[in-house]
């Protein structure tokens, strides 16, 4: 699988994927995963480690959803909410615990590799958000103070060494978490795949999950070739669960992001951009993201309007803004490009949904899905070992549809426009 019939560029350049089965019997287990993304193969990894048995349900291959199509950041922190505006949304207690998910979570991904042997082109050197306006540096310094202050290696960068940290021109300055950093997203889903079977987990793919059913004090999962019964169930399927719930169709934002990689960069380029492996993004509402793989493949994504032509015209916007951000008058060309759903909630934290007793539907994706889900998947083993949902340190409710949800899951792309407009008034302001 190569160049543009890939999934996306990590699967195209991933060692060989090696095939799992399909569930073709009927099987007894403590905890049943559907989604073989990173919060379920987080969960069942730790919840194996805890002596359960697991079982994950892929529909397609592990890491076919957004863990396999996004960029490739591992950013601890969260989309839109700073630490005080969680606390004072969730109050003292439950939104410091929710922070100290937030805070270790790429702590946890990085060390995950590294007790697992994972080869997966990780680099932890820090995450680089840059302001674009002065207004801007001014709340992400708030930002950084608040996280300074739990602890977590924030620091703040005055425009010099914005500019010499990333090679990107025109930033007020910025900000550091020296915690966060880049890697192989499939290549880090098929590691703790491998480490989830390595510690008793079984994982079946191609195996869709048609039904779930209530079966006196147990789950009975129905796939078209097998059946599981499990005590416990976990649905991680975040923006790809299709028509398994409904319901949870309706109580998130189906965003679609496009990511392009170019070909490798010539080396005066790549030495100025980035030198120190760092992930970026900077603080426009449409925002700018890029990083190197480890061939030196400049990678970005962008938003699109109109969903009629978006999947070749998109790519090539983003390609055009790389070459004018950045000052790459000779940049290279696009050699693959994709794209992924993201679920977005509408207060952009992550969110355990009570379906029913011992049923659990996990979406912490907003943007952050690498550190978030991962983090994620370990405290749902908890539950899994016995916990109550209602104790572990993430929202956990009844799920809340959306108003006029056929309408408004269009939102995020439809007010792009207006974004873009509020960016160009900061700067010019």
């Amino acid at each position: 699988m190569g160049g543009q019939e890939a999934l996306s560029l990590w699967h195209a350049v991933s060692r060989d994927h090696r095939l799992r089965p399909a569930l073709e019997d009927s099987l007894d287990v403590d905890l049943a995963v559907a989604g073989g993304g990173f919060a379920g193969l987080s969960a069942a990894l730790h919840a194996a480690g805890k002596g359960l048995s697991v079982a994950v349900l892929e529909a397609e291959i592990i890491a076919w959803g957004a863990s396999g199509r996004n960029a490739g950041f591992v950013v601890p922190n969260f989309a839109k909410m700073d630490p005080d505006a969680i606390v004072a949304h969730l109050g003292a207690e439950r939104g410091e615990r929710l922070i100290g998910v937030a805070a270790g979570s790429a702590d946890l991904v990085f060390n995950l590799i590294g007790r697992h042997n994972i080869a997966c082109d990780a680099v932890q050197n820090g995450w680089i958000q840059a302001a674009h306006s002065s207004a801007a540096l001014e709340r992400i310094g708030s930002r950084a103070k608040q996280w300074a202050e739990r602890g977590r290696p924030a620091m703040m960068l005055d425009r010099q060494q914005t500019e010499a940290l990333t090679g990107a021109r025109g930033y007020v300055g910025g900000w550091m978490d020296r915690s966060g950093g880049v890697l192989n997203p499939v290549e880090f889903a098929r590691g703790l795949a491998e480490a989830a079977e390595t510690a008793g987990a079984r994982i079946f793919e191609h195996t869709r999950v048609t039904s779930i059913d209530r079966s006196s004090d147990s789950w009975r999962l129905t796939t078209p070739s097998g059946s599981l019964r499990a005590g416990k169930v976990l649905i991680a399927t975040n923006g790809y669960g299709g028509a398994l719930n409904p319901t949870l169709e309706r109580t998130y934002f189906p965003l679609k992001v496009f990511q392009i990689a170019t070909a490798p960069l010539p080396s005066k380029a790549r030495q100025r951009l980035l030198p120190g492996g760092h992930g970026f993004s900077d603080t426009k509402r449409n925002l700018i993201t890029f990083r190197f793989d480890a061939q030196n493949r400049l990678i970005s994504g962008g938003m699109h309007v109109v969903s009629a032509g978006a999947d070749r015209r998109v790519p090539r916007t983003i390609w055009r803004r790389l070459v004018r951000r950045l000052e790459l008058s000779d940049l290279t060309p696009i050699e693959y490009s994709w794209s992924g759903i993201a679920a977005i909630e509408p207060d952009f934290l992550p969110h355990l949904i009570d379906l029913g007793p011992d049923l659990l539907a996990a979406r912490a994706c907003n943007g952050r899905g690498i550190a978030m889900t991962t983090a994620m998947g370990k405290v749902l083993a908890d539950w899994a070992a016995g916990t109550e949902a209602r104790d572990l340190p993430l929202p956990f409710a009844p799920p809340a549809p959306i108003r006029f949800h056929g309408l408004l899951r269009y939102a995020p792309n439809m007010l792009l426009p207006w974004s873009m407009l509020r960016d160009w008034l900061d700067r010019t302001g």
